[in-house]
């Protein structure tokens, strides 16, 4: 009997999985083939992948042959895998991101089911793949979907180290809570989180220690085996990261935590931010404006959610409620300040909400409908914005009017306009890197033997003694908020 019970049961858990994952996939890819890639982020991470290639070095990622220690190589690893199998183009080194927010989605969804029921997961797994923010970086060649990913792995593990399953089984079907498999899981995820990101990705350390504070029973800490399990997760992390920080002279870390972190944490980075203490006061409540745009459409819930958490709530709504506050009180205390940071706050805020929905009897049509016009008006975005708006991306334009042209051996410089984008688009077919160049340098530049290229603002370009053949295009400089209009003058030999 219970084989002829499990078989049934196995087949609907796998089918199920393989919908959930499948959908999440096809619907995150939508449009990403049409959209240039976003300054500056997104050129520098799929450019570093692609120089990873070139390099046949899969330690230290390069950006336009400099060192890039902004972040660690767990999403350049990724990117490259994407690359083998569809090429260096703008779908692949999306790609990553649209699988890291599917197996998200699968997380939230395996987590809730074990949380009360299959419609509390399904439920956690809609809300956060139809939220804005998820939308947005589920379709980015960045880093931070790989971050929640680990993150909720490791707040699922602790979840179930902490013993929270074991408590909701009955009598009559106790459920094992397998810590020969979550311990693992949980400082594997935090390896992996460390190796996306950066420190960060240790937040789940914290939301355990809350739990752990609070817990009635104080032998539950014994099932982390915190020695063992941070000497596995330093082991992860140093397989990396001695080579990384050997071949670098230390610069990896002095470079890539102190800049990059520290930096972050005591001062605004690229304009992301407060640069006095009173507009860093004025900004604290930065996130709990912005959670209300990012959580969107089912941020609307969220003061009934509050009340409601207020009121009552369980052990496992404050272990959620630890782990969302961790996050948002580490971002709302540094200085960089972007909407996106506090995205491993969202399968959270999924699991609590539809775990309070599920316990009023929300109504399952009323949620179908909320969902189906969410994922209509969302795919209708990634379908019918990106053509449109492609033609403001002067650095794909640019490529695009040019390709025919170049030639692997060309040089190429840039006056004034020296994004990212013109690297990761010009590398396709140019291999030699960019140079920044000052308007006076133009000139000899272009004088130099071999074929080569310069591009520059159309004004100066009008005034420039550059020869060779012209291509123009008017856009918008994203990273800088302002229009520009660019020229090319192409030497071909």
């Amino acid at each position: 009997m219970p084989n002829a019970i499990l078989g049934p049961h196995l087949k609907s858990a796998i089918r199920n999985s393989a919908f959930l994952f499948i959908g999440c996939v096809l619907f995150h890819v939508a449009g990403t083939w049409n959209l240039p890639l976003v300054d500056r982020d997104e050129p520098r991470f799929a450019e570093a992948s692609r120089e990873m290639i070139e390099r046949g070095d899969y330690i230290i990622p390069y950006f336009n042959n400099h060192f890039r220690f902004d972040k660690p190589p767990l999403t350049y690893w990724a990117q490259v895998a994407s690359y083998r199998i569809f090429g260096e183009n703008d779908f692949a080194a999306r790609f990553p991101s649209a699988i890291a927010a599917a197996l998200t989605a699968l997380s939230i969804f395996a987590w809730g089911a074990r949380i009360g029921t299959n419609r509390i997961g399904w439920w956690a797994a809609i809300i956060f793949t139809l939220s804005l923010q998820t939308f947005v970086h589920a379709k980015a060649a960045v880093a931070d979907m790989w971050l929640v990913l680990f993150v909720t792995l490791a707040h699922c593990s602790g979840y179930e180290l902490l013993g929270f399953s074991a408590e909701r089984a009955t009598s009559n079907a106790q459920r094992p809570t397998l810590n020969w498999f979550w311990w693992p899981m949980f400082y594997l995820s935090l390896a992996f989180a460390f190796l996306t990101k950066g420190p960060i990705g240790w937040a789940p350390f914290l939301t355990i220690g809350c739990a752990l504070f609070f817990a009635s029973e104080k032998q539950v800490a014994k099932r982390f085996k915190f020695l063992r399990g941070l000497a596995l997760t330093v082991a992860v992390v140093a397989l990396w990261g001695i080579p990384a920080l050997t071949r670098t002279h230390g610069e990896f870390l002095t470079i890539g935590i102190g800049r990059h972190v520290i930096g972050r944490s005591f001062g605004a980075m690229e304009g992301h931010g407060a640069n006095s203490f009173g507009v860093y006061l004025l900004l604290l409540p930065f996130y709990f404006v912005t959670l209300f745009a990012s959580f969107f459409p089912w941020s609307i819930k969220l003061p009934w959610l509050a009340q409601r958490l207020w009121k009552e709530r369980d052990k496992i709504d404050n272990y959620l409620l630890s782990g969302s506050a961790v996050i948002f009180v580490i971002f709302t205390l540094v200085k960089t300040k972007l909407p996106h940071y506090t995205l491993p706050v969202f399968p959270l805020l999924a699991l609590l909400l539809a775990r309070h929905l599920a316990a009023v009897q929300f109504s399952v049509r009323t949620f179908r409908k909320f969902a189906a016009v969410a994922a209509v008006l969302l795919l209708a975005m990634a379908l019918l914005l990106p053509p449109f708006v492609a033609r403001f991306f002067p650095a794909a334009d640019l490529f695009k009017q040019s390709r025919s042209e170049l030639v692997p051996e060309m040089e190429f410089g840039a006056v004034n306009f020296t994004e990212p984008s013109l690297v990761w688009y010009f590398r396709g077919r140019a291999r030699g890197f960019m140079t920044t160049l000052r308007r006076e340098k133009v000139e000899e530049f272009m004088e130099k033997a071999g074929p080569r290229f310069v591009i520059m603002p159309m004004d100066f370009a009008m005034s420039s003694p550059a020869n060779g053949k012209r291509f123009s295009s008017h856009g918008f400089n994203i990273a800088k908020g302002k229009h520009v209009d660019l020229t090319l003058v192409l030497k071909p030999e």
